[in-house]
């Protein structure tokens, strides 16, 4: 089954302003699948310390694409930090991928990363390193709580815009001003 057919999947997971956990504030974390045991998603704006070309010489593979050695991988998550993910689109599933929805993808296997180093991996791709999870109902009751913004996944926001920029307009797409947006909630 995939993940798109469930809750939350393929959607983009905003941080409002009155979320102050380190591990996400100002964070946009693309939710790769959610259903009644809970939610995993990797989270797209954040560069960790690595770029994609120290990751693969720590692998062993050799990269002649410069540009690409140079991109930033992304700090996915406090889950797994050790682990690599791999947000991607294109037709061709690699091993261990699991579909996001609408021809987006998430790849856990190595098959990606070398295939990328070759030339021959998929047309957009994110690299990151741990993702972010969630409990049964403890995305839904912190969306209660109003910690996050629900949008629906863009790969404009996704693979386009630099970093910096991902979460004031993830935000944007549904018409929502975070700089001007209160950082904190109540409810009547």
């Amino acid at each position: 089954m995939d993940a798109h057919e469930h809750g939350f999947g393929n959607h983009l997971l905003i941080a409002l302003p009155a979320l102050h956990d380190a591990n996400f504030e100002r964070s946009v974390t693309l939710i790769c699948q959610h259903d009644g045991d809970g939610a995993m998603g990797v989270i797209v704006n954040r560069p960790s310390e690595y770029t994609i070309g120290e990751i693969l010489r720590q692998m062993g593979v050799e990269c002649g694409d410069d540009a690409l050695g140079q991109r930033p991988v992304l700090s996915g998550g406090p889950v797994h930090p050790e682990r690599g993910f791999v947000v991607h689109d294109g037709g061709r599933g690699w091993d261990s991928s699991l579909e996001v929805g609408d021809g987006l993808y998430l790849t856990t296997s190595r098959d990606v990363l070398e295939a990328m180093a070759r030339g021959e991996g998929p047309p957009q791709a994110l690299v990151a390193l741990g993702c972010a999870g969630w409990g049964a109902g403890q995305l839904e009751q912190e969306l209660v709580d109003d910690s996050w913004l629900l949008v629906p996944s863009r790969r404009d926001v996704l693979f386009d815009l630099p970093l910096a920029q991902r979460w004031q307009a993830a935000a944007g797409t549904i018409g929502v001003d975070l700089v001007n947006h209160a950082s904190h909630s109540g409810h009547a």
